[in-house]
């Protein structure tokens, strides 16, 4: 098969640069995620060894 049996004219093309653009997500983002993420696992490392040095008591 070739590539022409599957052309669309109608489809508007990609290039290389739009396509990965859409693909990645801004810089600030990603570092807002992984923060968030490494101050939710602090927060809950937290609220458990509080538990559990409560419960012990």
């Amino acid at each position: 098969m070739s590539d022409s049996e599957h052309y669309d004219p109608l489809t508007p093309r990609r290039t290389k640069s739009v396509d990965t653009q859409e693909r990645r997500m801004p810089r600030g983002v990603v570092i807002r995620l992984f923060a968030y993420l490494v101050a939710g696992h602090v927060v809950a490392a937290f609220l458990f060894l509080l538990f559990t040095v409560a419960g012990k008591g």
